[in-house]
């Protein structure tokens, strides 16, 4: 969206976005997402959320008071290993602890003021829909919900992915009536919000629900808070970004290299982990392409039996 700012007019994209999001509805009633196996989706999974730990390993290494501090905080959650500490919790306090210490926090003005809501014009247009909605679909679709959905299907959760999808879509359409572009089923968030460390399953779906309740608290503070990223210094968002995705990352790696298309995985892995755009698409998408196609040519009879629903290899849907 932001490379195409200047190509386009705001009205072009609120209306190009509305239109991707009542074609997200239209796909999600038919399905298209039963093709691609479990190893493939989350070898991108663990690919495009690497730069995570990388850059968390970075930043220990660029401030190490703080940034070690934080790891250290969430080793002794993990050492403890009580569901009443979570290491998580715990090395945002050790983190903060560092930082009025060091004294690192920065001085920015903060301001205090509350959102605006808005209906936007809209314009529609063919080139528009051409390099704007289609795009987002992809996007949305081919990024967002499927590294979210297999991601809770891998962790044992029943998700209707063509119901899924079509309330993605409608959340589109209301997201573009106020401006706001498509919806998706975060892999960030779900990655966090579905991991052992939200909890036994069972009861995983409370951590959703107090995440959704201060999400709303954060729309209405969203002016101030956006001002106050600049307080903090980036080691301590980075760190602990890094850590609330490790666990995910080391579930996707053991559910993308099991028994089945080790080959297609290794490469979607690969791009996934390399960071480029092609007409505007990033490289988790096109990850997927080169894994099946990889597959396709070095472990076709693997990839076959899993379409057939055959094996021990699974698909989306």
């Amino acid at each position: 969206m932001g490379t195409l700012a200047g190509q386009y007019s705001f009205a072009e994209m609120v209306g190009a976005n509305l239109l991707a999001g009542v074609l997200m509805i239209g796909l999600g009633m038919f399905g298209i997402m039963a093709w691609l196996p479990l190893s493939i989706v989350m070898g991108m999974f663990g690919g495009s959320i690497f730069g995570y730990v990388t850059r968390m390993i970075s930043a220990i290494v660029a401030d190490v008071v703080v940034a070690s501090t934080i790891v250290a905080g969430y080793l002794a959650g993990r050492f403890i290993a009580s569901p009443h500490v979570p290491p998580l919790g715990l090395a945002v306090l050790t983190g903060a602890a560092a930082e009025a210490i060091t004294r690192q926090v920065m001085s920015e003005p903060v301001v205090w003021t509350l959102p605006e809501v808005a209906v936007p014009a809209m314009k529609f247009s063919f080139a528009g829909f051409v390099a704007i909605s289609l795009p987002m679909v992809v996007l949305a679709m081919g990024l967002g919900n499927v590294q979210g959905i297999r991601f809770l299907m891998a962790k044992g959760n029943r998700a209707p992915v063509n119901t899924i999808t079509i309330a993605v879509g409608v959340n589109s359409t209301i997201n573009a009536l106020f401006g706001g572009h498509q919806a998706i089923v975060a892999r960030t968030g779900v990655a966090i919000l579905a991991s052992p460390d939200a909890g036994p399953m069972e009861r995983r779906y409370w951590s959703n629900l107090i995440a959704s309740v201060l999400l709303i608290g954060l729309a209405l503070a969203a002016t101030p808070l956006s001002s106050m990223i600049a307080v903090l210094p980036s080691s301590y968002v980075v760190a602990l970004a890094g850590l609330a995705i490790l666990t995910a990352f080391q579930d996707s790696l053991q559910k993308a290299f099991g028994e089945s298309l080790r080959f297609g995985t290794m490469v979607v892995f690969g791009f996934a982990t390399t960071p480029f755009a092609v007409i505007g698409i990033s490289s988790a998408f096109w990850a997927i392409l080169a894994g099946l196609a990889g597959s396709l040519i070095a472990e076709r009879d693997e990839l076959f039996a899993c379409w057939r629903g055959e094996g021990t290899t699974e698909t989306v849907a």
